[in-house]
């Protein structure tokens, strides 16, 4: 299925814009785009809502037909279990975390433990955690802390972008973590020289312009085949006024719902 996330709108939720949209906007704004899928990602006021709030909340993704999954970083016990217990509010089946969270960085021995400590919880509800690929841990490391526990409520969220500021290769990281997949995100990226041909910028680009091999990530995951959702996402920097910005975070939304769609 594909989805959007919160950082498809991320500068819409910022407070660099006069209007920034809640939670129930950017679900309201998922339906209208004709998406079943919202994964509420790295999405801070998710952690301080009340209660009611929360049930305000996923009433209306229900009452609008969306599944909801859930994102966070970090895999200490506890927090993991305050996300489970989001988890049940939303009827979410996944959450996407990442190894290193604000306050922890785990060595792969700590990290097996703690993993041990909360994995048992999410099989007994049948939700996912999915570990993200990205930058702090070399992925083979993370496939093999994955593959170490043989669980099917245990596996990788793909993010082939995150890879290269560790110097790795996106493709290589795709082929790495493909038997693991259980959650992608789909975001294209390049590089540009800056000003003066000094260096260069790596930032996001509208999906099929970029550098990602998105035909080889499908055929080598097989995403749609295993029932793997794609999570719409966009590294767009600041266009630089929020006029801008918003108009080009919503083109590059739809230019990537077009083509993933189109890839069906």
């Amino acid at each position: 299925m594909i989805g959007l996330g919160t950082y498809a709108f991320f500068w819409q939720h910022s407070d660099r814009v006069d209007d920034p949209l809640s939670l129930i906007d950017a679900l309201e704004a998922t339906r209208a785009l004709e998406v079943d899928l919202f994964q509420i990602c790295d999405y801070a006021p998710l952690e301080t809502m009340s209660e009611s709030d929360l049930a305000d909340a996923a009433a209306v993704a229900r009452d609008l037909g969306l599944t909801i999954e859930l994102g966070t970083k970090g895999i200490a016990p506890d927090h993991l279990e305050r996300f489970l217990r989001l988890a049940e509010i939303f009827d979410a089946r996944l959450v996407r975390s990442m190894l290193y969270g604000p306050d922890s960085q785990p060595t792969l021995a700590e990290a097996q433990d703690q993993l041990r400590a909360a994995l048992p919880a999410y099989e007994a509800s049948e939700v996912t955690l999915a570990l993200e690929t990205y930058e702090q841990i070399a992925t083979a490391d993370l496939v093999g802390l994955v593959d170490s526990f043989g669980s099917s409520h245990l596996g990788i969220c793909l993010d082939p972008g995150n890879v290269v500021a560790r110097l790795e290769r996106p493709r290589d990281a795709v082929e790495l973590a493909a038997p693991l997949v259980a959650n992608v995100h789909a975001k294209d990226f390049a590089f540009a020289r800056q000003d003066g041909w000094v260096g260069f910028t790596y930032s996001g680009a509208p999906m099929g312009t970029g550098l990602h091999d998105y035909p080889h990530l499908l055929e080598t995951v097989r995403p749609r085949e295993r029932g793997v959702n794609e999570i719409v996402e966009h590294w767009l920097p600041w266009q630089g006024d929020p006029e801008t910005t918003i108009r080009t975070e919503r083109d590059w939304t739809r230019t990537t719902l077009d083509y993933l769609r189109s890839t069906l």
